[in-house]
This record gives structure tokens, C-alpha cells and sequence, in this order.
């Protein structure tokens, strides 16, 4: 039986479940196909929900996807050992604002979609039984995430030293 383009890449995208990474495309891209770039198709695209493992220190960092160039990994998250913390930190109404970083791609050993496996839920899954909120609202807004009003500046403002007028 000769499977056409849609079928084979249909139990792959049919992993996902309850709106699991929306960002990704579920068609994945092909030689033949020239008609749109392999960007746009690439399920580590911006907007999909990923665990990062990362070396030299090693870590992991789970989040929502930034880009993804030669030159590294942008996300919006945080690290994996900080999961249950943030969790109850969402769920009881605390300020949250996910971190924004770049790792250079010299660290980034591994990037995993964050899907489920079998009967194990994904993080983004877990998160949201515990929480009650989707991921991609809280991870996906950088600087407004799960945060109250005026609790906490743009980290990137904070970051900038003020530069005089000359």
C-alpha cells in the first residue's frame, strides 16, 4: 500500500493532543515541493513548545520557540527544574514573566517538541491541568505572560543602561 504525502505525515501530527504545539505545521516539507519555503514547515518553527538540552554547564529549558537560526536557539520559557514552581506560581495568581534567551547553538545539544509520549502527558499538558491555563498564554507573551499590571518592567528596558542625549 503506497502512502501519498498527507498520510505519511498524519500519525506524526495526530500525536498531539488537546491543541498540543499549535505553531507547528502538521505538513511536513518536501523535495518535490518548492510551492512555499521549508521555514514556514519546520516543526521547530517559532510559536512551537520544545524542550532544550543544553551543555557546557549542562541544563534544560522548556518553552516556546523564538527562532531558530545557524547561530542559535531564541525561547521564551524557562528551565525544566523550575516546571513545578512556575506551575503553582500561575495557578495561585503570582507575577510571571517568562524568560527571554538566546542560547548559542554551540550549547544546544538537543531540541525536542514538547509532545506527549504515549500515555505520559507533555509538559504543555501537565501545565495546563495544573493550572488551568494553555502554555502558549503564558509562555507566548515575553514581558506579560501571567503577570498583573505594573508588577514587573520590560526585562529588556531593565537590561539597557540609559544613554544620555549627545
Amino acid at each position: 500500500m503506497r502512502l501519498d504525502q498527507d498520510q505519511r505525515c498524519e500519525p506524526v501530527a495526530n500525536l498531539a493532543r488537546c491543541g498540543d504545539n499549535h505553531g507547528v505545521v502538521k505538513k511536513l516539507p518536501s523535495v518535490r515541493d518548492k510551492a512555499s519555503p521549508a521555514v514556514e514547515r519546520s516543526p521547530f518553527s517559532p510559536g512551537a513548545l520544545a524542550v532544550v538540552t543544553l551543555s557546557n554547564p549542562r541544563d534544560k529549558f522548556w518553552g516556546m520557540i523564538l527562532a531558530l537560526a545557524p547561530e542559535g536557539l531564541s525561547i521564551s520559557g524557562i528551565e525544566l527544574a523550575s516546571f513545578d514552581d512556575l506551575a503553582l506560581m500561575v495557578k495561585s495568581g503570582e507575577a510571571f514573566t517568562p524568560t527571554v534567551v538566546f542560547f548559542p547553538m554551540h550549547r544546544v545539544e538537543r531540541v525536542e517538541l514538547d509532545l506527549p509520549a504515549g500515555d505520559v502527558p507533555s509538559l504543555s499538558q501537565r501545565f495546563q491541568a495544573k493550572t488551568g491555563r494553555e502554555a502558549y498564554a503564558v509562555l507566548g507573551s515575553a514581558g506579560g505572560g501571567a503577570t498583573k499590571a505594573g508588577a514587573t518592567g520590560d526585562a529588556a528596558s531593565r537590561s539597557r543602561p540609559e544613554r544620555g542625549r549627545v
